[in-house]
């Protein structure tokens, strides 16, 4: 799990409210976009310690209601940059016929502003720092082989995000979302040829409850003082083709697709119409320095937004192996 985007606070939230939003923009961040090409893969330098780290402006000057329609804020926008920095771990050792691994994810927000012509006075302050960390356990399972080279791959993990980043409900736009989050994946990566990938990601998310938000964050839906909410669980995934130019050269197409499955809770009860969706999509391109070092880079544009932000994103990432 690799955060992504950013929880939105209590000041956004009561621009929101007062344009006529449901309770919505409750998700806290999560990999939209972040990992693609021949994901399902093991390491291609084998056992070890990895580091891999990612830079993924985002902007966005739309925000959606449930219906997809954009709210009457006219001239404002968000920009965040966020820096995450995750470690992981392959070991050679097995259980279920699959390599045992871990990782640590430290994510942080560098840069953020919300524009809304008026100094902060509609859209909130926002606040820099570090992120909710995350610990993972993982899978991965050797490739099976074929006449010409590697099949398909894949890998499951279990991931927990720790509600120790910053928070502050005030503010308009926090790194940290101040709740525990438990999410699963699967990853897998078919090679349609040698040279051809086709790889997903699918994810199932979880989320615990906040238990110190803006008491009048919900006012517009009746609830005079809110003493906690809960995050909606949902479901989301990555997908991504690519085709190698050259061994060290990958282009291809890369996409995300996130969908809510449940409202989100205020003091106990179920809220309606804020669950959120979004897609986005775009090209990218892969470089392999050596079987230790890589670099890619993506760039994606949303659409079909409810209850969320439509923007595009930009998406930086740089692995190396420890030897």
């Amino acid at each position: 799990m690799i955060f992504t985007t950013l929880r939105l606070g209590a000041g956004l939230l009561a621009a929101l409210i007062s344009a006529g939003a449901a309770q919505a923009y409750e998700l806290p961040s999560i990999n939209l976009g972040l990992t693609g090409f021949v994901d399902g893969a093991p390491p291609p330098a084998g056992p070890g310690l990895y580091w891999m780290s990612y830079v993924q402006p985002y902007q966005a000057s739309h925000f959606k209601d449930a219906k997809g329609q954009d709210l009457p804020l006219p001239n404002s926008d968000i920009s965040v940059t966020p820096w995450v920095n995750q470690f992981v771990y392959q070991s050679d050792a097995r259980w279920l016929g699959g390599k045992l691994g871990g990782m640590l994810l430290l994510p942080s927000l560098l840069s953020a502003s919300l524009d809304d012509g008026a100094g902060g006075t509609i859209l909130g302050q926002t606040q820099t720092g570090m992120g909710d960390p995350v610990l993972g356990a993982f899978l991965q399972w050797d490739p099976v082989m074929g006449a010409q080279g590697p099949v398909f791959a894949h890998r499951v993990e279990l991931d927990l995000t720790l509600p120790w980043g910053s928070y502050d409900k005030s503010k308009g736009l926090t790194p940290g979302a101040h709740a525990t989050s438990v999410e699963a994946y699967w990853s897998g990566t078919w090679w349609v040829k040698p040279e051809w990938t086709v790889s997903s990601r699918v994810f199932y998310l979880w989320n615990g409850v906040n238990g110190d938000p803006s008491p009048t964050r919900f006012a517009s839906s009746g609830i005079t003082e809110a003493h906690s909410f809960q995050a909606g669980q949902a479901v989301h995934m990555n997908l991504a083709t690519d085709y190698a130019i050259t061994p060290q050269l990958r282009l291809g197409l890369a996409a995300y697709w996130l969908q809510q499955t449940t409202d989100t809770k205020v003091n106990g009860q179920s809220l309606a119409d804020t669950q959120e969706r979004v897609i986005g999509y775009g090209p990218g391109v892969m470089y392999s320095f050596s079987a230790d070092d890589h670099l890619s880079l993506n760039y994606y544009t949303e659409t079909g937004a409810r209850n969320r932000t439509e923007g595009e994103r930009a998406t930086l990432r740089f692995i190396h192996h420890f030897r």
